[in-house]
Formats: C-alpha cells, structure tokens, sequence
C-alpha cells in the first residue's frame, strides 16, 4: 500500500507568557525520509507561537512546492464539548462558530502576552453568569467570572466536563484534563485558546489544499483519493498515547513531538494510519454528527 502522507509535522503549543525555550515551549517535530527513504526526525525550538506560526507556514510551503502531503498534528483541543456553542449563542456549524468566536476575541502578541483568561471569563460570562465552566487562573487574573481553583461540585452540572473523545481516553493511566481547565499541570484551555486561531489562519493560507479532520473531511477511514488534493491535512494529537521517552540530552515536550511524528509515520507505513481517522466499532450517528460538527476527535483514541 502507498503511504498517505510524505511527511508528518507535529507541534507542542503553549499558552505561555514571555518568551521561552526548552521546557514547556513551542517545540515542532518533522518526521520525513531521505533520499534512500529512511525515516528520520529534525525538531526545532521557538521562543514565541508568533515564531512557531511562522516557521509552521514556511515548512508548509517548501512541502508543497515539493509537491509532499504532510500531516500536521497540533496538541490541544479542536472542540468544545456539545452544546457550547449553543450556550454562547453562536449561529452556524457549530466548531466554525468556536473557531470564529475564538480567534476574534482572542489577542495574542509577538511577545507571548495574551489576553486569554479575560477571554475564559468572557466565555463564563456569556455560558452562565458564573464562574464556570472556565476555570483556573493565578490569582492576579481571578475575577467574578474566573476563579483560581475548580468550581464546587454541582456548579455548571448540565455543562460536560468532556468530549466524547476525552471519554474514549480516559481508562488506565491516561487521563486527559477538560478544556474547562485554564491554569494548573497539564491543563489546555489556555492552549487550545491560543492555539485555535494559529490553526485557523494556516488553513486559511492553505486554501482548498489544506483540510481539517473530522470537521472538514468526515469522521471516516481516508484513503489516497481523499488526501491526494491536499497539502496538508491537520489533525488532534494528544501525544501522551505515544509513550515517548527522552533520549540523552532530549527535553521532555522535544521527546513528545519527536516520537509522535516518528508513531504516525510507522502507523502510515504499516497501512494502519488511514484506519485511525474512522470511528472507533459502535459508534451511532448521533456521535458521528456531535464529532464532525463540534467536538472534533483525538487521532488514534
């Protein structure tokens, strides 16, 4: 079987303030083969998202001159739990609404400051009057909207704390935090805030030949004919699911990238890849409906 994708690009975001290298910083990892067609793996460290965005686009671009299809995986969530986007009044396919509602509240400067508690207590704001769902913040960004530790029990109950993605996940030793949680070891809500409008403009720079799995493509298996018109197809990652361990002198989120890009290559190779973007056995039509058209889906869950 032909491989899918010619190369495989994955980014570990951060809502971090101030620019920062090493741990917890935007590290990108590139798995592609050379010339004898061995796989190997570069991974590169940036300062800022703002620099991140900026050397995504241009590896991006030298792909597709190349004329290569490359998978991108980015680290946080794509969605929101069902019903958010009904919550906060937004009309239209409701991940597209996120999407827009998202990247125009949301400021972001070259610098790495950013207004992205202001945003969570917004979200609050509009949700439920109250200090949830968002939550988590230092006590300097705390507010009536957004306070520094988790709701009390019962608080925003009619609210999922999940995606059906997060569910499918979470047994065993992998436990995958809510998007609620904006502060604290392993959240995201601040990165998928962050995060969300980079995705946005690098498809809107790929134009048709750029897509987003499942909202754009299906929740369904993808074959060469589906990713032959692309460029780039971008996808959900959660690289916990790959077991990285450092190698000598490797930072922790520089393992993660560099053993995710190298598991999806092998995943592709041993024709298994094109299997991962379909719906686990027993998935109904209401799932596939909530998946494809708000929560979105974690590739390989």
């Amino acid at each position: 079987m032909a491989r899918l994708f010619d190369a495989y690009i994955i980014a570990d975001w951060t809502a971090a303030e101030g620019k920062k290298l090493g741990d917890q910083s935007v590290w990108i990892g590139v798995a592609k083969r050379d010339v004898r067609f061995r796989l190997y793996t570069e991974t590169h460290n940036v300062a800022t998202r703002a620099e991140g965005e900026a050397l995504l686009a241009t590896l991006l671009a030298d792909h597709r001159k190349r004329g290569d299809r490359v998978l991108v995986g980015f680290d946080f969530n794509f969605g929101y739990p069902a019903g958010t986007a009904e919550r906060l009044k937004l009309t239209g396919t409701p991940w597209q609404a996120m999407w827009k509602f998202i990247a125009s509240n949301v400021v972001d400067k070259p610098d790495n400051t950013n207004n992205r508690y202001q945003v969570a207590a917004k979200i609050n704001r509009l949700m439920t009057d109250n200090p949830w769902p968002m939550w988590g913040a230092p006590a300097k960004q705390a507010q009536r909207w957004l306070t520094t530790t988790k709701p009390p029990a019962g608080a925003g109950a009619d609210i999922p704390e999940f995606r059906a993605t997060e569910d499918a996940v979470r047994k065993g030793r992998l436990q995958p935090k809510s998007v609620w949680q904006m502060h604290g070891a392993g959240a995201v809500g601040g990165q998928t805030l962050v995060g969300v409008p980079v995705v946005r403009r690098l498809l809107e720079k790929l134009g048709p030949s750029g897509a987003v799995w499942p909202f754009g493509t299906g929740w369904r298996v993808l074959d060469a004919a589906d990713v032959e018109p692309l460029s780039a197809l971008v996808v959900e990652v959660w690289p916990s699911m790959f077991d990285a361990r450092p190698n000598p002198g490797e930072f922790k989120d520089q393992a993660q990238v560099r053993a995710t890009a190298e598991a999806l290559a092998k995943m592709d190779e041993a024709d298994d890849l094109s299997k991962a973007f379909a719906p686990p056995k027993g998935a109904d039509e209401a799932l596939i409906a909530r998946v494809e058209q708000e929560e979105g889906w974690i590739l390989g869950a």
